[in-house]
């Protein structure tokens, strides 16, 4: 047993025994049984020895040989935004058909006042059914009459119905944000759908009615507790589009109320374009870097650091040196940053500036990151290593359009490159970059992570880039600690750590690879405290702190 002596410990408050306990120690050791003391694991071991540390009160759980894993930790997730409207959303995740999406959407107005919105905000693909296509205005309207229906996919197209125009206020494509406009089938008529770039999506979105704050709060307790179904422990949120200072107050609340499921590290998203500097300044002039505790925690800005290196392939010199300013900034303070990316083509702009900054102030002690960046080359994988910047990478290729992967040709083999970039030495967070492009499954992204397969089975990913089963865990858990200043407090399930894990459905390391997006938590433990338990764990107490 594991730097622990039975005989001296005090008595555990918790013991899992009859295991496969996954501690993902230095030797990658699996051992039987573990004992939580204080919230943190007191020692791992033979099942015979750690009873031992059992004391009058100690909670003892037989997990009956189910497999235990450190919890997992989603390094890029907009969950407080997902959370602040999930209450009033529909979820498309895992439709096969279209009328299975319908029958969500038909569930959902039968319940919802005859006015409310009908709201499928994304994380779905029509990929994933078996018709290969979008749903018509003419199937919504079968399932929806005469509720306001909304409907987006990624940040290109928006269905909007004839009472949701009416209610916006939509009459013509003059009354379209910016750069949108009615989509045309074939024989020049509407199909219902509206087009355009991620802004004028973003500035459509803007428009809906947003939850009252009782409606944010428990949507807030919803998706945090439905995070902790799939075994996440922790997230780290890059705030996002469509997400206001004043709306982060139902997650606050959740907080003083001591009702969080898992642990929120968060970031600032900046607000308005040209007033970056000046809205950082003010919004964290009482707001150190990682101020707050176990719980939550604030750890600097980004993904948006300045609008106009926000997915902007061709950056002015004005441009770049805004960012410079703020990164600079950042920087001198010793916040963290996290910078959104998405093309290796563009990407020599933002490291261009990084070390500029990096010649006036080290960024390797920063632990700065670029999210997304899929086609990732060599060459910047290594101006990225010798910055100390590392990547967070998001399983959003699953569902990758044709035409991305007509787009990389042979490149798109080695999208994204895992097991490169660890070889280089890049520490790499996993996470999905749910819920607007992606679901928010981490099972779905470790599968993917280990097969390259898109939802609908192609294979996008060259061998040389699939990493073992251990490896990519090892990315969901440690990895991702690292950008929240947490690798020597969580993501291994070693004495001293804290005590946050999950008992695996099926056991990760044996299961085929196809089956590992079906895996659930059973039983989900943050800081020693049982937080979800269902099945043969369901009698236990999952009672907040």
């Amino acid at each position: 047993m594991a730097a622990v002596n039975p005989a001296s410990a005090a008595p555990a408050d918790l013991l899992l025994i009859n295991g496969k306990v996954v501690t993902l120690d230095a030797a990658s050791s699996v051992k039987e049984a573990l004992a939580v003391e204080a919230g943190h694991i007191a020692a791992t071991g033979g099942t015979d020895e750690i009873r031992k540390l059992a004391g009058p009160s100690t909670k003892i759980v037989d997990l009956g040989g189910r497999t235990v894993i450190p919890g997992l930790i989603d390094s890029h997730i907009h969950a407080i935004r997902a959370g602040f409207r999930f209450a009033t959303e529909v979820n498309w995740e895992g439709a096969a058909s279209i009328p299975e999406a319908l029958d969500r959407l038909r569930s959902a107005a039968a319940r919802e006042k005859p006015d409310a919105w009908l709201i499928v905000a994304g994380g779905w693909t029509p990929r994933q059914f078996a018709e290969d296509r979008r749903p018509t205005e003419a199937e919504i309207a079968t399932v929806a009459s005469g509720h306001p229906v909304y409907i987006q996919l990624f940040y290109g197209y928006v269905l909007i119905n004839a009472e949701g125009r009416e209610r916006l206020n939509i009459k013509s494509e003059d009354d379209l944000p910016e750069g949108a406009k009615f989509e045309q089938d074939f024989e020049h008529r509407p199909t219902g759908w509206i087009v355009g770039k991620g802004p004028s999506i973003v500035a459509l979105y803007s428009r809906l009615p947003k939850p009252t704050i009782e409606e944010a709060i428990e949507g807030t307790r919803q998706f945090l507790r439905e995070l902790t179904s799939y075994g996440l422990t922790g997230v780290i949120d890059p705030g996002g589009h469509n997400l206001a200072p004043e709306d982060y107050a139902a997650l606050f609340q959740v907080w003083r109320r001591h009702e969080l499921p898992l642990r929120v590290v968060y970031s600032i998203f900046a607000p308005r374009p040209g007033k970056e500097l000046e809205d950082f300044q003010a919004f964290t002039q009482f707001l150190p870097n990682g101020m707050g505790d176990d719980w939550l925690r604030f750890n600097g800005i980004g993904e948006c650091v300045t609008w106009g290196m926000y997915n902007n392939d061709a950056p002015t010199d004005a441009d770049k040196e805004a960012f410079y300013r703020v990164a600079r900034w950042a920087a001198e303070r010793g916040l963290r940053l996290t910078q959104h990316w998405n093309n290796d083509r563009s990407v020599h702009h933002l490291l261009d500036v990084l070390e500029r900054v990096n010649r006036e102030v080290p960024l390797a002690p920063l632990r700065w990151s670029i999210a997304h960046l899929h086609d990732a080359s060599d060459e910047s994988l290594q101006r990225m290593r010798a910055l100390g910047v590392g990547w967070l990478m998001q399983d959003g290729l699953y569902f990758a359009a044709p035409s991305y992967i007509a787009e990389r040709g042979t490149r798109m083999q080695r999208s994204p490159p895992i097991v490169s970039a660890r070889k280089l030495g890049i520490v790499v967070g996993g996470g999905t970059d749910a819920n607007r492009v992606m679901v928010e499954n981490p099972f779905v992204s470790l599968r993917w992570m280990l097969d390259g397969l898109t939802v609908d089975g192609i294979a996008s990913r060259e061998k040389a880039e699939i990493p073992s089963r251990e490896e990519a865990l090892r990315i969901y858990t440690e990895g991702s600690a690292w950008f929240a200043h947490d690798e020597n407090r969580r993501g291994r399930l070693v004495p001293g750590m804290l005590a946050d894990l999950a008992v695996l459905s099926d056991d990760y390391f044996t299961v085929p690879v196809s089956h590992i997006a079906k895996i659930k938590s059973l039983l989900t433990v943050v800081g020693g405290q049982i937080v979800y338990a269902v099945g043969p764990f369901s009698d236990l107490d999952t009672t907040h702190r």
